[in-house]
């Protein structure tokens, strides 16, 4: 009797023991959120796979000429023999170099004139001719300017980046500042902010949506200029190799250039997609539910 009176306690006071039920329970639940989730990546890759099925069946059933068309199984043996003698990742570093070289200072630049020229009305007024000019110039067609300016260098393959990324990044800004509910800097107001902290409480944040636009945009932008400033006078680059393997008819080669430059850009529109939502916590997705 001791003995039990003794041992109940210590019984009593271990570890519950989970339902054999509860576990089996969660098991189907725990599937179905499986399911769930590879059904939600199929849905979102049934356009990827139906064209990498038309691209590898169409040379091979004869419907294009597979000499300027091999097929996707084909371009990707060629891709990964450029990737593993090491080509494509010079190819890519130098790429990525100038593109968020000529991005980040954009990104640097663009984004407190346009916080500038959205808040002070003067300011808008007396640049709003000389954007008008310029936002209609394409950044291509200046290339040959910035290469008698800079040369066939490194210095004007960013300075071309960094202007067509300023456009959709300062463009966007000075949209997201004077988009702005007037209702919410009448409120603020009334509550003795003053212009400093409305700015930083209610304007910067308010824009900050409408700026990662134009950053991602801007995003796609580097990309693609650079791509083709790498096709006159440059010795490495995504651009270099794409041209390059054209002149030269190594066309898988080609292919395995545009294929990367795609997944560059995918990638780098998810990165900024993160990180809008990393600076936009506060707002709500009405989309949800």
């Amino acid at each position: 009797m001791l003995v039990d009176v003794v041992e109940r306690p210590t019984r009593l006071t271990g570890s519950p023991a989970v339902p054999r039920a509860a576990v089996d329970s969660d098991v189907p639940g725990r599937a179905g959120r499986l399911l769930g989730l590879g059904g939600k990546v199929l849905h979102r890759s049934v356009a990827i796979l139906a064209l990498a099925a038309v691209w590898e069946g169409a040379p091979r059933l004869g419907l294009v000429d597979r000499v300027f068309l091999p097929p996707l199984s084909e371009v990707l043996v060629a891709w990964w023999e450029l990737l593993r003698s090491g080509q494509l990742a010079e190819h890519v570093g130098a790429s990525l170099t100038r593109s968020l070289a000529g991005l980040g200072l954009a990104v640097l630049t663009a984004i407190p004139l346009g916080l500038l020229i959205g808040w002070y009305r003067p300011l808008a007024e007396l640049l709003s001719p000389l954007l008008e000019v310029f936002r209609n110039t394409a950044a291509l067609a200046l290339l040959p300017v910035f290469v008698l300016i800079l040369g066939l260098g490194e210095t004007s393959k960013i300075a071309l980046v960094l202007y067509a990324c300023s456009w959709p990044i300062l463009l966007n800004t000075i949209a997201g500042v004077k988009g702005v509910d007037p209702l919410l800097i009448r409120s603020a107001r009334s509550m003795g902010l003053n212009h400093l902290r409305l700015f930083q409480k209610v304007i910067l944040p308010a824009a900050v949506p409408t700026i990662f636009t134009g950053v991602r945009l801007a995003g796609a932008y580097s990309i693609l200029v650079l791509v083709a400033a790498e096709m006159v006078g440059a010795k490495a680059g995504l651009g270099y190799l794409i041209n390059y393997a054209q002149y030269n008819f190594a066309i898988a080669d080609m292919y395995s250039g545009i294929i990367t430059i795609s997944a560059i850009g995918l990638v780098v529109n998810q990165l900024l997609v993160a990180l809008e939502r990393r600076f936009s916590t506060w707002r709500v997705d009405v989309s949800a539910g």
